[in-house]
């Protein structure tokens, strides 16, 4: 039987590109993709809530987040995925998983005009509901696990998704992902 390769975790705030990255690595590796984001989004449906307000309940209610990233934790740890999510990153290198950690950033302005559009939202409703998502979580992440989002320094690469297209995105990961697996 083969071995399972490691996993790839893509991580990055919101608009940052990280879904349409994961899609397009998904399909030129062949490797199962997961989205924590869908995941949390499911939550908050079956609470009947708003992203925002999920995501100020889960500040109150820390089991929630504990569950989702314990399940992230287990799936990095199999291998043979790409799993895309805020923590993901953060989590295999907390937890020692080899895994390769792609982080994809981009200026808030382009941010904002891409979850505008995900959303169907105006430009200024998206920017103001993004920072509040991202201050809760930044907060949120610091206090349960001493982890700051912000922090990239040990990803293994760092794309600014809003200076090429998709798939020069998923091409260069791609390449950075066989070279690292290659190494060992």
């Amino acid at each position: 039987m083969e071995e399972k390769k490691p996993a790839i975790t893509i991580s990055g705030p919101p608009g940052s590109g990280t879904t349409t990255a994961a899609r397009l690595i998904a399909a030129q590796t062949g490797l199962d993709y997961v989205n924590t984001g869908s995941i949390f989004r499911q939550m908050a449906a079956e609470y009947q809530m708003s992203l925002g307000d999920f995501g100020a309940y889960v500040a109150g209610h820390p089991q929630i987040d504990q569950q989702l990233d314990l399940r992230q934790v287990e799936l990095a740890r199999c291998g043979g995925i790409i799993l895309e999510g805020r923590l993901a990153g953060l989590l295999a290198q907390r937890e020692h998983i080899k895994a390769f950690t792609l982080f994809l950033n981009t200026d808030v302005n382009e941010r904002a005009r891409r979850c505008s559009q995900r959303d169907e939202q105006n430009i200024l409703q998206a920017a103001r509901l993004m920072e509040e998502r991202e201050q809760l979580e930044r907060e949120r992440f610091l206090k349960l696990y001493s982890l700051d989002l912000a922090d990239t320094s040990g990803y293994n690469m760092v794309i600014d998704s809003g200076a090429y297209l998709p798939e020069a995105i998923a091409m260069m990961a791609v390449k950075a992902y066989n070279k690292w697996v290659n190494n060992g």
